[in-house]
């Protein structure tokens, strides 16, 4: 097209002048191709089948790219057709082109009858390639992608028990959980009568009792007793449980118990929960108030009764070496039976740490006490028992690992689930309900909101953040080059940078915070003026801060602090690197003089600076001789004639030593005259006398000294003159007010805001509104230790309508819409802070949301529209969802936070790259935000821009600044391999830049996780967790089949067997369409729809309508509603809608009938009767119940699928349609049931 024709005659030929043409052209004409000369960098038309050529303009040899080296073309034969068989005809022996498939035909050319033998010439000529079917394809995706997400929770009763009344409030269990059966209770308890009469615990409560002592009777394959977790969640009355558990193996003789929690304050939890079951006579003993000796002896006396002790005691030990654990292993005694309760048992994880960390004592000692104690009758008792699966390490009761379980130790636990991922953990969590060990119970949620409220940032904080974030880069450059001026001399440059960016983490987590303060005021006036009270959640108080300030400037100051100015102030002046202040030399005649001093004083074989004298070695004599020579009279007086005579160094006679001059400096003798000029003759010779060139040589050194010590000062006072201008900078900062500080004083000050923190003094503003002042936040008239209680209780009673809390003074405090209380109004829990792990976030959640609560409380859950605050969210996140999975059974039960979960496998795969699309070491995946695809101009100056953003913040190091026409631009750099993967330092790096571009950088990266993870939805690969199977009828076939029991529990694994139809019928598609179209405001393009292509002779069908998201549902005459919505680009790209309904009813009913008996590949699919593609009768099979022990059998029959997502463990959970029959449980293909169940028959008569 436009290309000049090449000459037969020359293979190059000049072609006319084109503006900016690419480097390689392919010739649509004649079948070459032009190209940009190497040389001269003109376009030449290179003819058809040369590789080699010579320039006819610049004459330099060169060849053609590979890309345009392409092999020739095999052109067929005249006559053949390619698409079909080849054979002779037997008789006139003409080739003809037979159809594949054909056996009997007549030869055009002779007319004679043919027939083909089809086996013999199978192997020469194999069948053309199979069409590929995109529907079949798209079915298969959503198969493996998972069901839809039913519902969370169900009410919760006891199953197998009616003892005592209903719970006070509504329970509910996942349900996850509830499709799993506890086994039967056979424990008849020693209380029930007393219980019963009492009504002090519910019948859920009970449940716990028995089930606990009935684990206890028990022991593991090691020996060791077995324990019991107690999961139930915050404000369920674990306290009172564990009162009920202390007072039952109280009236069965064992008297000693340890209660081991969080605070020394919830010993009088402890004792109210006694009291309130009837344990008046169970005597708690704080172990922080009795000395180090026995426990048992004569002068401490306890014999029995509850000893109550923090986690911080289990690890203390006296200033002799006595340690509490070793006390209360004694008073125990190693073989007793009696309880001990971990509760809050959280605090002992990290036992088993991440690669590098290092165990928790608190985790080891747990560990060790069990392992002192082994028929101790322990319980374990948390509502967020294990944040992940490496922290039930401490949990080595269960029983989960260790001999005669399917794992040899702990970490091939931990490697099993990993590899199963979240649904794994689910597993566990129904495991230990089924074998008895398990209960987890919560309160309903059910009236509770939770919303995410995104605040953004007003132009004026978005000024003063882009102004912190461009000084914080100034100051690392500052700091950078302050360091390389002092080399060697300061070694900590590591601790430098450690500070540094931890206090760079913190400074912007105060602005963020500070940034939220006018909504969170807004939030707290409109609830109240709704007549609802507020509880404000944060973590950090600014205290540290406060008192900096109030000891730097007073008691007394102008205005509130600014904790980012002042954390920004002590940093800079105790990290800020200074050379050494010089030692000042005394000046005039007194320098000389102390220089000679020194020099006069110093040991003879050492010089002035310090270096060793080269000085001759004295060989002693022999014994003889020594003797000879110290009986020698004469010999000793001749020696001390010589030494008073001395010769004169500079006229060489000889005179006595006492009228010879010696110089201080170098020790050499010379007579009084012969020195120019010359010193008087006087028996008072000065000590401190030197000779002339030993005078010059001090000056000259002084001088220099001097020069030296000049411009160390010099270097020192402009070091500090940069310091002080670095903190002036500062102090001129226009940063926010401590937040706590803000919040109290504009929601009415202390009179109004009960703070429930860790803080011992507040700032208050005057009375006449001028100044703040510091004062302690007790009164007279109220301790310190008890400030937190008595500002709960104004709260409570109404007298104070907003309540602060921190996460050090809210432990154990319930500030819920209590039915017994004054204040009943409705709580609206604000979350400025979010905590940094999902325990801490549900302990804050469970402050406001407890038994007898008048109402539900609304969660508000804040977060700035800066993408590196999400870092924070991101932690919790991704604790939430697995805690909610092992605490729960469910990780949908908690609070949903999975959207800001960044720091995953996939978002570490999105950061690598991002930041080898930065680096260009390799091409984005997707496009930048606000860039062009048409205009590269746009890509390219992103990048420049995130590379220089990424400089700033050290992530990018060791980097050059172009110059010339590359000036700013940053030509080389690197980013070392740990930070590649590192999604936590980016995010925490990211707050440190200017607004704009963290979030086009955050964007940038969330839109590369989006497209990773839409990949690995598609490919099967992404793990969903439970899934939920649906179909329109799920009915169970024949009897369930027990396919494994376990002996110590005699829980069993059962196969179920399911039959599903999942299809929709015509007529049930025509009343969704037409329910769809009274809705006048909806799209046109809600219809019938069929594929554009055919397969096996047939068209698919669909009905697509319109979602509330913009996008199109999808539902299919085979397996009813698609889980994944469509676009309508997507839509009609790949099908066509049907304006004929009478052709959509024949199409549809034809594939309704034909696909409940084959799958969507046809009759001759490789999979045959195993395979599900579409398929609308199916069936199903599902292994419930205990999993765990037989996890490695399922894992290895999995590995050896033809199919990726069948290779997979899959949690599913289905429900029959006639019974409503739950089961969750492993999803088994069909084609892997029978090796699976051989595995298993072996097993089972193995353990037999």
């Amino acid at each position: 097209m436009g290309q000049p024709p090449v000459s037969p005659s020359l293979p190059l030929v000049p072609p006319p002048p084109r503006p900016g043409p690419p480097a390689f052209l392919s010739s649509a004409v004649t079948g070459g191709c032009q190209v940009r000369c190497a040389g001269c960098r003109m376009i030449l038309t290179v003819g058809p089948g040369l590789t080699e050529f010579v320039c006819p303009t610049c004459q330099l040899p060169q060849m053609l790219p590979p890309e345009l080296m392409r092999p020739p073309s095999q052109v067929p034969a005249h006559g053949i057709d390619p698409s079909k068989i080849q054979l002779p005809c037997a008789n006139c022996k003409a080739i003809l082109n037979v159809p594949h498939g054909l056996s009997r035909f007549s030869c055009p050319q002779c007319k004679m009858e043919l027939a083909v033998d089809l086996s013999r010439i199978k192997q020469f000529y194999p069948p053309p390639p199979e069409e590929v079917n995109e529907v079949a394809i798209e079915v298969e995706r959503e198969e493996d992608g998972g069901g839809i997400v039913g519902e969370t929770f169900t009410d919760y009763r006891p199953p197998k028990l009616s003892i005592g009344p209903p719970h006070p409030d509504p329970i509910v269990e996942t349900s996850s959980l509830s499709a799993v059966q506890p086994p039967e209770p056979t424990y008849d308890l020693q209380t029930k009568g007393h219980l019963e009469t009492s009504k002090a615990l519910s019948c859920l409560q009970i449940e716990t009792l028995v089930y606990a002592c009935q684990r206890h009777l028990q022991h593991l394959e090691n020996g060791s007793r077995a324990g019991f977790f107690l999961g139930d969640g915050a404000g369920v009355g674990k306290g009172r449980t564990i009162a009920g558990l202390i007072w039952e193996n109280w009236h069965l003789g064992r008297r000693k118990a340890l209660w081991i929690s969080v605070g020394s304050d919830l010993k009088f939890d402890a004792r109210r929960d006694l009291d309130d079951v009837g344990a008046t006579c169970v005597e708690v003993h704080a172990l922080n108030k009795l000395p180090y000796s026995k426990l048992d002896s004569k002068t401490v006396g306890i014999k029995e009764g509850v000893v109550f002790l923090t986690y911080s005691s289990l690890i203390a030990s006296s200033e002799r070496g006595r340690s509490r654990l070793q006390q209360l292993v004694q008073w125990y005694g190693s073989e007793y039976d009696g309880l001990i309760v971990f509760d809050e048992c959280h605090k002992a994880k990290n036992l088993v740490p991440e690669a590098g960390g290092q165990p928790t004592r608190t985790g080891e000692a747990v560990l060790e006490i069990q392992a002192r104690l082994p028929e101790a009758r322990v319980v374990y008792c948390s509502a967020t028992g294990a944040s992940e699966p490496r922290n039930l390490g401490y949990m080595v009761r269960l029983g989960l690992w260790g001999a005669g379980t399917s794992f040899e130790d702990f970490r091939e636990f931990l490697v099993a689930l990993d590899s199963g991922g979240v649904g794994a953990l689910e597993l566990v969590a129904m495991d230990m309900k089924a074998r008895g060990m398990y209960v987890c119970r919560t309160l309903s949620y059910k009236g509770a909101e939770f919303e995410v409220v995104e605040v953004p940032l007003e132009a004026k904080m978005t000024e003063v953040y882009k102004k912190a974030a461009e000084f914080w880069a100034e100051l690392r450059v500052e700091l950078l080059s302050a360091s390389a001026f002092l080399g060697d001399e300061k070694p900590s440059s590591s601790q430098l940078w450690r500070l540094y960016w931890a206090n760079h983490q913190r400074f912007f987590r105060y602005v963020c915070m500070s940034a939220k303060v006018p909504a969170v005021v807004k939030l707290a006036k409109q609830a109240l003026m709704d007549n609802k009270c507020v509880v404000i959640g944060l973590q950090s108080t600014g205290e540290a801060r406060t008192e900096d300030a109030v000891t730097r400037y007073g008691n007394e100051l102008d205005d509130f602090i600014s904790g980012p100015r002042e954390l920004l102030l002590k940093f800079v002046e105790e990290n800020y690197p200074l050379p050494e202040e010089p030692e000042s030399l005394p000046g005039g005649e007194d320098s000389v003089k102390e220089l000679q001093r020194k020099r006069h004083s110093a040991t003879p074989d050492v010089s002035f600076k310090g270096r060793v004298r080269k000085a001759a070695k004295w060989k002693p004599s022999s014994d003889d001789e020594t003797d000879e020579d110290s009986e020698s009279d004469s010999g000793r007086e001749s020696m001390e004639s010589d030494d008073e005579f001395q010769i004169c160094n500079i006229c060489n006679s000889e005179a006595e030593r006492k009228k010879l001059l010696q110089c201080s400096c170098c020790g050499q003798l010379v007579h009084p005259a012969c020195v120019v000029p010359p010193e008087p003759e006087t028996d008072a010779i000065s000590a401190t006398w030197s000779c002339h060139s030993c005078k010059e040589k001090t000056e000259e050194y002084l001088q220099a000294r001097h020069l030296y010590v000049a411009e160390l000062l010099r270097r020192y006072e402009g070091a500090i003159e940069r310091k002080s201008k670095i903190l002036d900078i500062i102090r001129t900062f226009e940063l926010p007010n401590n937040p706590l500080d803000d919040i109290i004083d504009l929601l009415g000050g202390p009179d109004n805001v009960a703070e429930i923190t860790g803080r011992r003094g507040m700032l208050v503003r005057a009375s006449s509104g001028k100044g703040v002042t510091y004062q302690a936040r007790n009164t007279k008239d109220v301790s310190m230790e008890m400030v937190n209680m008595h500002e709960k209780q104004l709260f409570m009673d109404g007298k104070k309508l907003v309540a602060i809390i921190s996460e050090a003074g809210s432990a154990g405090v319930s500030l819920q819409a209590d039915r017994r209380a004054l204040n009943q109004r409705r709580r609206v829990h604000v979350t400025l802070e979010l905590p940094w792990s999902a325990d801490r976030a549900i302990q804050q959640f469970g402050r406001t949301h407890r038994s007898n609560q008048a109402s539900a409380p609304e969660y508000r859950i804040l977060f700035t529209n800066l993408g590196g605050e999400r870092r924070f969210a991101s932690i919790v996140a991704k604790r939430l969802e697995s805690l909610g999975a092992l605490t729960q059974g469910d990780r949908r039960a908690g609070p949903s936070l999975s959207a800001y979960n960044y720091d995953s496998s996939y978002g570490k795969k999105a950061l690598l790259m991002m930041y080898r699309g930065i680096m260009d070491q390799d091409s984005l995946p997707v496009l930048p935000p606000n860039c062009l695809s048409e205009n590269p101009a746009t890509i390219r100056e992103f990048i420049e821009k995130g590379k220089a953003a990424l400089v700033s913040v050290g992530i990018v190091r060791d980097t050059v600044v172009g110059n010339g026409k590359d000036a700013g631009k940053f030509s080389t750099g690197r980013i070392v391999d740990s930070d590649m993967h590192d999604v936590g330092r980016f995010l925490n790096r990211l707050l440190g830049l200017p607004p704009e571009i963290q979030n086009r950088l955050f964007e940038l990266f969330v839109r590369i996780l989006d497209h990773l993870l839409q990949n690995a939805r598609l490919e099967g690969h992404l793990d969903t967790g439970i899934v939920d199977m649906k179909a329109n009828t799920i009915e169970l076939q024949g009897s369930p089949k027990t396919v494994h029991t376990d002996h110590m529990s005699g829980a069993s694994t059962v196969l179920f067997t399911f039959v599903m139809d999942r299809g929709i019928t015509w007529e049930a598609a025509c009343a969704l369409l037409s329910e769809k179209q009274k809705d006048v405001s909806g799209s046109s393009a809600i219809g019938f729809y069929e594929s554009k292509r055919e397969w096996l002779g047939r068209r698919h069908y669909l009905l697509a309508i319109e979602s509330s998201s913009g996008m199109y549902k999808i539902f299919r005459p085979a397996v009813g509603e698609a889980i994944r919505e469509m676009h309508i680009a997507e839509l009609k790209d790949k099908y066509r809608k049907t304006l004929s309904l009478e052709k959509a009813h024949i199409g549809w009913k034809d594939e309704y009938e034909v696909s409940s008996k084959q799958c969507m590949h046809g009759p001759n699919c490789k999979l045959g009767s195993f395979c599900t593609v579409g398929k609308r009768i199916q069936e199903v099979n599902v292994l419930g119940g205990l999993i765990l022990p037989i996890w490695g059998t399922i894992e290895k029959a999995l590995s050896k699928q033809a199919r990726q997502s069948h290779r997979r463990i899959r949690v599913v959970r289905i429900e029959t349609t006639k019974d409503a029959q739950r089961i969750v449980g492993l999803l088994v293909p069909n084609a892997v049931v029978p090796s699976v169940l051989q595995d298993l028959a072996w097993v089972q008569e193995i353990e037999d």
